[in-house]
């Protein structure tokens, strides 16, 4: 096990794609039951950790290590709920049977099976459409089953990456809800995002720019450090955009 109890733990964590540095140096640990936030512009290299975090892909340099246990590892994937940038559904099928696939790959049978599917996709507002096929969704509603499919099995650990994106504000209220509700209940989740007030609703926030990270502690923290209002100011400060 991890010497500290965390759930996720980068130790000096470096990316390079060919001569190309995607990620320097990143050392970060997410807690368990809280909601650890990455902000940073696109490009900033989020995704990619978000990816070695999951172990779908290998550090250069530097480890992760995830409940105690070095990643890449292929049986962490189902204590794992993790959610792509881009929909990984089966378009040519609909919602009920991308949820039907998902939970068996993740062993869930029988009438707990149905009774999640139905859980999750009144959490996403999407129970009057489950037998529409999915090619007819709107980007926002495959957004929100992506992240019904990665609630499905309750996993200990959420990863999210951008989970919000093109979802109506309403809507994104009632999600944080849901994710708080997690959190209470022991759930752990990492999520990726560009959106200032969403950022300021995590417990803790890393800041990364160019595959570094800037700075990393609660949002009140890093505002107050920073001697700023916002927390968009604060990343401008720590970024060095400013002095």
């Amino acid at each position: 096990m991890s010497h500290d109890g965390s759930v996720i733990q980068a130790t000096h964590v470096g990316k390079r794609f060919g001569k190309k540095t995607v990620l320097e140096n990143i050392s970060l640990e997410v807690r368990p039951a809280e909601t650890f936030g990455l902000l940073g512009p696109s490009g900033s290299g989020k995704t990619t950790l978000v990816k070695l975090l999951t172990g779908i892909d290998t550090a250069t340099s530097g480890e992760v290590r995830v409940f105690g246990t070095l990643m890449p590892k292929l049986g962490m994937l189902r204590r794992i709920g993790y959610m792509a940038q881009s929909d990984a559904l089966y378009t040519e099928l609909s919602a009920l049977e991308n949820l039907e696939f998902f939970a068996a790959l993740y062993g869930m049978k029988g009438p707990r099976r149905k009774i999640r599917i139905q859980e999750v996709m009144e959490v996403v507002a999407l129970e009057e459409e489950l037998h529409k096929r999915v090619d007819q969704y709107s980007g926002g509603m495959k957004r929100r089953l992506s992240l019904a499919i990665a609630l499905l099995h309750e996993p200990p650990l959420l990863v999210l990456d951008e989970p919000t994106v093109g979802i109506d504000p309403l809507l994104r209220q009632s999600i944080w809800k849901e994710l708080r509700a997690l959190n209470t209940k022991g759930t752990t989740i990492l999520m990726t995002t560009h959106v200032m007030d969403e950022a300021e609703k995590c417990d803790r926030l890393g800041m990364i720019r160019d595959g570094a990270l800037l700075a990393v502690d609660t949002p009140s923290a890093l505002t107050l450090q920073a001697g700023k209002k916002t927390i968009e100011e604060a990343f401008i400060y720590y970024g060095g955009g400013e002095s």
